[in-house]
């Protein structure tokens, strides 16, 4: 079992897109209360008393949308200037991150992963569920600022629907060529919106690779990141792309992470809701920090049985929390 030491931290549930892959429309999303989110003194807490002294030490902030949350950039700094934070980054959909690039990077952080399902405004506003002025301008200039500021590396997330962007598949990979940027195309699960999966399904990540491969060629990457993503790169480029292939090629057996929603639920699978631990009811209700510790202590060791992998052993059918709920 790969050692788990990497932890989502979802700020904040609520978000600026509603993506079709995540918040389809029609759903009955109950917001968390804003005093109901936790707050920065209790993740620090968490952090320090619970989390890193069973050893971990990989931080991502994630939504809703992270931006959104007005003491973001606190929140980094607090998390980057712990002496055992080892990696810290961040998943944003970068509308906000044109002004706000700058002082991210000032607090501290060095990686980021933005979304970017298309490069046609047109379809990026049909999957973000937009119908007002374009917002694909914003997302274009925040990867800019993102780039310029010195982010390293820069990764572009790309969600792939059949029969709406699957048809971009080289246009994004080019993006690798001249720049440094890292592009992961994402098997479409169903987490979010599953008519809309039973409806399309998803393109297997091999079936991408032979696009790229047969347009430029494709060898395998010999780095690989904290997270799933197999790497290739095409002959030459300056960048890499990632396929993360959940559904055709399953890699629960080196997951190596856990997930704090943003309203305090610990849960070990993105896939299966087993097992989830309100740590932060345990907080506010005194429960001992040391009787939180052996909580998520023993749920790590537990983590193998719950994965994806096994989920006949817990909930099956529909997901009680979208993809924005559970943080991503």
């Amino acid at each position: 079992m790969n050692a788990i030491d990497y932890l989502r931290i979802s700020l904040v549930d609520r978000c600026n897109f509603r993506c079709q892959y995540c918040m389809p429309e029609g759903a009955d999303l109950s917001y968390v209360l804003q005093q109901d989110l936790i707050t920065h003194d209790e993740l620090l807490t968490l952090l320090q008393e619970v989390f890193i002294p069973i050893g971990f030490t990989r931080f991502r902030l994630t939504g809703g949308e992270p931006l959104i949350r007005p003491d973001v950039v606190e929140i980094v700094r607090a998390i980057a200037t712990l002496p055992e934070t080892q990696d810290l980054s961040m998943t944003t959909n970068a509308f906000y991150l044109e002004k706000l690039a700058q002082p991210l990077y000032e607090a501290g952080l060095r990686r980021i992963n933005i979304s970017l399902d298309s490069l046609k405004p047109d379809v990026f506003d049909q999957i973000i569920g937009n119908r007002g002025r374009t917002r694909w301008q914003s997302v274009w200039n925040g990867i800019q600022a993102a780039h310029q500021v010195g982010f390293n590396p820069l990764k572009l997330n790309v969600v792939v629907i059949p029969g709406v962007n699957d048809s971009e598949i080289l246009d994004l990979a080019a993006l690798s060529l001249d720049r440094e940027w890292h592009i992961r195309f994402i098997e479409f699960m169903p987490i979010g919106n599953g008519d809309l999966f039973s409806d399309r399904g998803w393109v297997a990540s091999e079936d991408l690779r032979r696009q790229i491969c047969d347009r430029w060629g494709l060898t395998e990457g010999q780095v690989r990141g904290n997270g799933p993503a197999d790497i290739f790169q095409i002959p030459g480029a300056k960048g890499t792309l990632g396929f993360i292939s959940q559904m055709s090629e399953c890699f629960c057996d080196r997951c190596n992470r856990m997930r704090l929603s943003a309203d305090g639920w610990l849960r070990p699978c993105l896939l299966n809701e087993t097992g989830q631990i309100d740590l932060k009811g345990g907080l506010r209700s005194g429960v001992p920090l040391s009787d939180l510790r052996c909580q998520v202590r023993e749920l790590v060791f537990l983590k193998p049985e719950i994965n994806y992998k096994e989920r006949d052993s817990g909930t099956t059918g529909r997901y009680a929390r979208t993809m924005s709920q559970i943080g991503g």
